[in-house]
């Protein structure tokens, strides 16, 4: 009986574990509504300035406010930044940003990183714990950009990086997030955030992802290009924090809702084999019972 004690307890201790997985569902499903609706809300407008943006700066080629945001002749050290989160139990969410991160430090920048002139900023708290687990030292961390996100956040952290831009601290920063396509797919990104990416032939095929077009600048193109590019680049960088925090509720809520399953699964196989050892157990009681009394009708 004891052993069957045991299985009583493990199936409670399932089913709590159950009720635990389908209430962090379910909150992961609500938050996910609200996030889904930020991105796709913000995602056309940043898609739409961004290809002005490389339209203005393909037309500009010797504007001085262009340079200060576009490639340059040589790259001598690069910021690599890690969007993550703050909480796990989401999948492989986390784990596959640190993966990346690594994959880059091996291949890409393998000849940067053994010279010491790649630096990681890690944004959420997970991204710091599975780059030191990794060995990778993290140069900084931003654990509160997510507490309350809102553009006006995300802004100064984006104004920081171009300024370690413009400043000539670093010659290339890249963003590695997961970028977000519905509640049960999030794609793996790594995206050049500065310098601006500017195609050496600008393409006039509206088909392609943006098209050349000619532009009439009020006042002038310096007063644009000050307010466009700053603009565009805090917008992009704010659409990566959006597609995160969605891939994140949308991972949390497609591995609570596997983990349901599983303990429901568990639970049934656990009710299964304690029938099982309780009808053996009644059986066992039931032959005792029996030889007794033979035993004592012959004695």
């Amino acid at each position: 009986m004891a052993n069957l004690k045991e299985m009583r307890l493990r199936i409670v201790s399932v089913k709590s574990t159950q009720q635990v997985t389908r209430a962090m569902k379910m909150v992961s499903a609500a938050k996910l509504r609200k996030a889904q609706d930020a991105i796709i809300q913000i995602r056309p407008y940043a898609e739409k300035l961004h290809d002005i943006l490389i339209n203005l700066v393909e037309q500009n080629d010797a504007s001085d406010f262009e340079n200060k945001y576009a490639g340059r002749k040589e790259t001598n050290k690069v910021l690599i930044v890690a969007i993550t989160s703050n909480r796990g139990l989401c999948g492989g969410f986390n784990a596959n940003v640190v993966k990346k991160v690594e994959e880059l430090l091996a291949t890409a920048y393998a000849d940067y990183y053994q010279k010491g002139k790649v630096d990681v900023l890690a944004i959420g708290k997970k991204g710091v714990d599975g780059l030191k687990a990794k060995n990778i030292s993290v140069s900084g961390t931003l654990p509160k950009l997510y507490d309350g996100l809102q553009y006006k956040r995300a802004e100064v952290v984006a104004q920081d990086l171009m300024n370690s831009f413009s400043n000539g601290e670093y010659d290339r920063i890249d963003l590695v997030y997961n970028q977000f396509k519905n509640a049960a797919v999030q794609k793996l990104m790594v995206e050049q955030f500065l310098p601006v990416e500017i195609n050496e032939e600008p393409s006039h095929n509206a088909d392609t992802h943006h098209y050349f077009s000619n532009y009439i600048f009020e006042p002038n193109v310096q007063e644009i290009m000050e307010t466009v590019v700053p603009k565009s680049l805090k917008i992009q960088f704010y659409k990566a924090l959006l597609d995160s925090v969605a891939s994140e509720h949308g991972a949390r809520m497609t591995a609570m809702h596997k983990a349901t399953d599983n303990a429901s699964e568990l639970v049934r196989e656990l009710n299964l084999q304690y029938n099982k050892a309780r009808q053996s157990a009644i059986t066992g009681e039931i032959l005792e019972i029996v030889s007794g009394a033979n035993a004592l009708q012959n004695s």
